[in-house]
């Protein structure tokens, strides 16, 4: 069956996840920009600051823990959208704290309710779209990761300027409710859904699962995280997202830091470096999904296809450890270097996540994407407590902030090609799960 000749609400569906995820991203993004405000007025130092991100890795990570397994027992329309409530309640609750704790509270709030994100994110995929489609559609809602990078730093510091930085919060946190009544009207699952063809629900279903249960499964019997932590293909997306995903962080709340401390840039003027990134980014998140659906419409294997591009991706992030160099040159140059490493990372993430679903069946698939985002939160906090918090504050202190720079960057350029290796080494080839 061409898919030309089918329906495309799919990607109607596909869209309400891409806006999903920019508000999350917009929501995380903004105390970054903040920074500077916020350290004039609470009289912060970089522990003070690693102290709140790290609040927000361990409850993102401890929300992990349940919402995998809640979206796969309730369903993905009710788990998404109690998921995005209480974080757009906790993003506003930001612009009422009045001290360093009461933002480490807040940050706790909106971590663990950010959590069920991207396992309802990478459930609705899987429902909705056959496996040579789904990095694809992956990578397109994962590009809202990068804008709402985007969108942050082109609004956040002007509202800043205008009205406050508690303003910032308030408006951006009330972009999350907008999106709550587009979800409720417009998602169902495809075989109930009125919009959906005959055609396209065939067309959905075209590849069925390796169990040989039905593809359109939204709830099922609970299957146990010990059950899950037996299979060898767990362990590679843990690894995989735990050497990877602090990398990402390390972008998202140091990269404004960086550009202040290395060229004096405060306020908006960090605003085009930062977005300028970030777009790089997005090109990196769709594209990286598209180059294994060639290759597997072309026939290759879908495993064959999925690591292969990870590891082109992979390669694409180790000129960032030249950064500091180039940036001694002009900072454009770091710009973008770090800008390629940020895209190639978004191209490794899209993929990361579609193997999910090409070794698990659907009903497993918000639970493991869970665990692999747990763990990848917890490296997030490993990197900030043992590497940003104490790094950054000896170095900053001895005035070669410069140098803590360097050794950050060199372990961003090799962080990929070793997750990739281990990953081939768990998994040499596809060995679907049948639960």
């Amino acid at each position: 069956m061409k898919e030309t000749k089918v329906g495309n609400y799919r990607w109607v569906i596909c869209s309400l996840v891409f806006f999903a995820t920019t508000v999350n991203y917009l929501d995380r993004a903004v105390i970054s920009l903040l920074k500077s405000n916020l350290t004039t007025e609470f009289k912060w130092n970089d522990g003070d600051y690693a102290n709140i991100e790290i609040a927000f890795k361990i409850a993102y990570s401890l929300g992990l823990l349940a919402a995998g397994g809640i979206i796969d027992k309730i369903g993905t329309k009710l788990g998404y959208f109690l998921s995005t409530l209480l974080w757009s309640i906790s993003a506003v609750c930001h612009a009422f704290v009045g001290s360093t704790f009461g933002f480490g509270v807040v940050r706790s709030a909106l971590g663990i309710s950010e959590a069920g994100n991207f396992p309802a994110a990478i459930k609705t995929v899987a429902e909705w779209f056959p496996k040579k489609e789904r990095a694809f559609a992956t990578g397109i809602f994962n590009s809202g990761s990068n804008i709402g990078a985007i969108v942050a730093p082109l609004t956040v510091p002007f509202i800043a300027v205008a009205w406050g930085w508690r303003w910032a919060f308030i408006i951006t946190g009330s972009i999350g409710f907008i999106w709550l009544v587009l979800w409720y009207f417009f998602y169902e699952t495809p075989s109930k859904h009125k919009h959906v063809t005959q055609a396209e629900l065939d067309y959905i279903n075209s590849d069925q699962e390796v169990s040989g249960q039905k593809e359109e499964v939204e709830e099922g019997k609970k299957i146990s995280w010990g059950k899950l932590l037996s299979f060898k293909q767990t362990w590679a997306f843990v690894i995989g997202k735990f050497l990877t995903d602090p990398i990402w962080w390390f972008y998202l709340f140091w990269l404004p830091d960086f550009l202040e401390s290395q060229y004096h840039l405060k306020g908006t003027a960090i605003a085009i470096p930062v977005a300028l990134v970030y777009t790089m980014s997005t090109f990196g998140s769709i594209g990286g999904g598209w180059i294994p659906m060639r290759l597997i419409k072309n026939n290759w294997p879908v495993f064959r296809a999925r690591k292969t591009s990870m590891f082109i991706y992979a390669l694409f992030v180790i000129p960032i450890v030249f950064a500091q160099v180039l940036g001694g040159i002009n900072m454009w140059l770091a710009v973008i270097v770090i800008g390629i490493a940020a895209s190639a990372h978004q191209a490794w993430s899209a993929n990361i996540f579609t193997t999910v679903s090409d070794m698990f069946p659907k009903r497993s698939v918000g639970s493991v994407t869970g665990i692999g985002g747990m763990f990848g939160s917890i490296g997030g906090v490993f990197l900030s407590l043992l590497v940003q918090k104490n790094l950054f504050v000896h170095f900053r202190a001895i005035h070669q902030i410069e140098t803590a720079y360097y050794i950050m960057f060199v372990v961003c350029g090799s962080a990929y090609i070793l997750a990739w290796l281990i990953m081939h080494l768990l998994v040499p080839k596809m060995k679907p799960i049948n639960l």
